[in-house]
């Protein structure tokens, strides 16, 4: 009773602190006159993307390397196809020009940047193993430096006309909302986390199926509900802009920062996974052109892609 009563609290810290978290965020975008999109890419990826980075660096200091990599790339394809798959199910996602000519071309060649970063030694004859050395990490964090830098300049160039209909809360209660709504998100996504582990040992599956599936969705479940909740609050650049800057964060900052403390080794199987996040890249980005949005069908198709990847891994 006690593992479901874990789950159970751990959905309900997810939900209301994304609610908050949300709320918070679009009320402090208002303020600064930032479009919500810039925040969506910044604080809330940022933000959403903490339980990947306590598990990725955690799993490096402990020498766990296939978790740290195996975490960032799960967590991206299910950002991809499930997190934006509900959105679109949910309401038709409106893709805005700027993130189809800037972010989301960035994001899909930084995952390119990965793979070149993994499979160099290798390719060069310096070792049999593909690994993502220090001086990769320190690339990675360099490109880390340079989105950010892009984000900053974009929000000062492009700076909104206040909604005066629009219900801003006071400065300190956004950023209590933001910070109390981020505590629950990432402790609910923890909960949930230790909750289905558990239940999924009393029922008998394997440590390796249980990392594959559980830990790595679990860890993405922040996105999901901030994702979700935005969807639904019309905030659809908040929900976009937290997909595409979480993915951002987890090569750049988590694996730059995972690879800098300990050469991250990459098994086989790692390349082919980052081979399909490629791939899924490619499909969602082509979704988004076509009539500047997500539809339904296409959200469906999206989450009929992820159910397919789960048969794959499994049956791996």
């Amino acid at each position: 009773m006690v593992k479901y009563l874990i789950l159970i609290v751990g959905f309900v810290l997810l939900v209301k602190g994304a609610d908050f978290f949300v709320e918070g965020c679009a009320s402090i975008a208002k303020t600064l006159r930032v479009p919500t999109i810039i925040i969506g890419l910044t604080i809330v990826a940022f933000g959403t993307s903490a339980p990947e980075a306590a598990v990725s660096i955690s799993a490096s200091l402990r020498g766990a390397n296939d978790i740290a990599i195996s975490n960032v790339i799960g967590s991206n394809l299910f950002n991809l196809l499930v997190v934006v798959g509900i959105c679109a199910v949910l309401k038709p996602m409106k893709v805005q020009s700027g993130i189809l000519k800037r972010e989301f071309p960035f994001s899909i060649l930084i995952t390119l940047v990965l793979l070149v970063l993994c499979t160099d030694q290798a390719i060069r004859g310096n070792s049999a193993q593909n690994a993502i050395g220090r001086l990769d990490g320190v690339i990675l964090l360099a490109l880390f430096a340079l989105f950010v830098f892009m984000m900053i300049r974009s929000a000062m160039k492009n700076r909104e006309e206040l909604d005066e209909d629009y219900k801003i809360l006071p400065v300190w209660k956004s950023l209590l909302f933001i910070l109390g709504g981020l505590a629950g998100v990432i402790l609910g996504g923890n909960m949930v986390v230790e909750g289905a582990t558990d239940i999924a040992r009393a029922f008998g599956l394997s440590e390796t199926l249980i990392g594959l599936t559980i830990i790595a969705l679990g860890t993405s479940l922040p996105e999901l509900v901030t994702s979700v909740v935005a969807a639904k609050k019309g905030e659809n650049d908040l929900a976009l802009g937290n997909v595409i800057g979480s993915n951002i964060f987890n090569i750049l900052l988590i694996l730059g920062a995972s690879s800098t403390i300990v050469q991250v080794n990459v098994g086989l199987q790692s390349l082919y996974d980052i081979i399909i996040l490629i791939g899924v890249s490619l499909i969602t980005y082509l979704f988004s052109l076509r009539g500047r949005q997500i539809n339904r069908l296409e959200g469906a198709f999206m989450l009929a892609l992820y159910g397919g990847y789960l048969a794959y891994i499994i049956l791996r």
